[in-house]
């Protein structure tokens, strides 16, 4: 096993806490083609958006996703190059939450949503 001297204990710990979440595992993995708005990560995991922005920081915190801003809308997608401490969690997760049902009934669904304009889910999701 090679040795990460940069590494501080606490990024595994970051890592490992993002990840052991269901919610979050399921946003990972529809991240994992491209990026999405957060009214259409709000959408898929069933969340009032205040919960969805606590998954998405601690997230983002841990390295596993990364944002930009577009005017009102955010999007995150999964980093390019991860850091080294959650390139390899990363890729396990995806590869193991990819084979459970779960992730085949999220992969129907997020095809519905992103048939959707992300404005009319976002105005959708005030209202409620």
């Amino acid at each position: 096993m090679a040795k990460h001297q940069n590494i501080r204990p606490e990024e595994v710990v970051g890592v490992a806490r993002a990840l052991a979440d269901l919610t979050r595992l399921r946003v990972l993995h529809a991240l994992r083609k491209s990026e999405l708005c957060v009214c259409q990560i709000t959408e898929l995991a069933g969340l009032a958006p205040s919960t969805v922005s606590r998954h998405m920081s601690l997230l983002s915190s841990a390295g596993l996703v990364t944002s930009r801003k577009d005017g009102r809308w955010v999007y995150y997608r999964l980093p390019q190059k991860p850091q080294t401490q959650a390139a390899a969690a990363l890729d396990w997760a995806l590869e193991a939450f990819g084979a459970t049902e779960q992730a085949g009934r999220d992969e129907q669904e997020l095809r519905q949503i992103m048939q959707c304009d992300p404005e009319q889910l976002c105005r959708r999701q005030r209202r409620s």
